[in-house]
């Protein structure tokens, strides 16, 4: 390189899945066929109103120009009214509603807008690598906070009551919970918000799973009183209505956070396609049926998870939610050792625990984004590794 690479890149390093399907991809190339279970794209596609919308749109002539940053106001409608149907909250259209290429872009446009170098973020541990990935992009500290089977994933409050939290900021929080599938409660949103509210902590709450496999019903942070003064929420299109691919998102919350955003978003992107915003629209509409069909499709593919699970010896739990199952190894097994082992000999592909933080160093993750048929492929290809080893 003619310049050495900005300071900030010391901080952090190559998105870990960004590396591993690179790997997967050579593998691939190689002759390997790998089956991969670590990722939580979406295999099927989104409803097909979806896909017709997007045609359609994309074949009128006036569709291809910049669109506004704050979204088309069919977009931020559909999505207030989605919020109001799936979660009984109800959003100014015009001033709690900014549509994202993504919310993954939140994540970082949230960082950008409020956080200043040296200032501290509280992550969750196991979380999310993103939170703490944009945290340190912009010169700020990730301070992580332990999540732990024993408190169902939620977090020690013995912890955060005796926590120093001078120069702390902001404070992400995801449920359902990503990796584990823990479910949001009503009495921790509510405490978290009290608990923020009185150290002046911005609360970000990441929300992509709420309607997938959740044998709750779905919970927003805004759905808790107090919410909107301290907290925003982030939500996407790209897990419940399959549009990964896509980059849909959006972020809701009090019209000066979402300003303070704005302030950061127009000046990195353009606008969003107004074909795929057109075809948003639709994805959002009531569609119980589609849903249901999705849900029983991961339902019988969990329960094949589950049977993986049960091969390795793993514990784990049931009734979660989202796209994954999280499993706790047995004591025995080095779980980087093991995900490289079964990668490299059965030609699966599994994520060792600790990518998510030093919480998951006991535990795996398995994606339930992969066919019935793939899924017993797996299972195959790891019981013969297990009989060769024992051979």
């Amino acid at each position: 390189m003619i310049i050495p690479t900005a300071n900030r890149l010391q901080q952090v390093e190559e998105y870990y899945f960004s590396k591993k399907l690179q790997e997967i991809r050579r593998m691939n190339a190689s002759g390997d066929d790998v089956i991969n279970l670590g990722i939580g794209s979406p295999d099927m596609p989104p409803a097909p109103e979806v896909i017709d919308t997007l045609f359609q749109s994309a074949k009128k002539e006036g569709n291809h120009g910049y669109q506004p940053y704050r979204g088309i106001a069919e977009l931020r409608l559909a999505m207030s009214q989605w919020y109001q149907r799936t979660y009984g909250v109800v959003l100014d259209t015009d001033r709690q509603i900014l549509p994202l290429i993504g919310s993954k872009e939140g994540i970082f446009l949230i960082s950008m807008a409020f956080l200043n170098p040296g200032d501290k973020v509280l992550i969750p541990n196991p979380g999310y690598p993103g939170y703490a990935g944009a945290t340190q992009l912009v010169g700020a500290v990730p301070i992580s906070y332990t999540l732990d089977a024993k408190n169902q994933w939620q977090p020690n409050w013995r912890f955060l009551e005796n926590l120093d939290t001078s120069g702390v900021k902001l404070m992400w929080i995801n449920y359902p919970h990503m990796p584990t599938g823990a479910l949001a409660k009503v009495q921790t949103f509510r405490q978290l918000i009290k608990w923020c509210k009185e150290r002046t902590i911005l609360l970000c709450h990441d929300n992509p799973y709420s309607q997938i496999l959740n044998p709750l019903p779905p919970l927003s942070l805004h759905s808790v009183p107090g919410s909107f003064e301290v907290g925003l929420e982030l939500n996407s299109l790209s897990k419940g209505q399959h549009m990964a691919g896509w980059r849909v998102g959006m972020l809701t919350g009090n019209s000066s956070y979402i300003d303070a955003v704005v302030q950061v978003k127009s000046n990195i992107d353009s606008g969003m396609f107004k074909g795929i915003q057109e075809a948003a629209v639709i994805a959002l509409q009531p569609n119980s049926s589609w849903h249901n069909s999705q849900n029983r499709v991961y339902g019988n593919r969990k329960a094949l998870v589950h049977q993986l699970m049960d091969l390795i010896k793993c514990e784990y739990e049931i009734d979660t939610a989202g796209l994954f199952v999280w499993g706790k190894v047995p004591d025995e097994i080095d779980t980087l050792l093991y995900a490289d082992q079964i990668l490299q000999e059965a030609k699966v592909f599994v994520v060792p625990g600790q990518v998510f933080g030093d919480q998951g160093n006991r535990y795996i993750r398995v994606s339930l984004c992969v066919t019935e048929k793939r899924i017993k492929e797996a299972i195959n290809r790891i019981k013969q590794l297990q009989n060769a080893i024992k051979a």
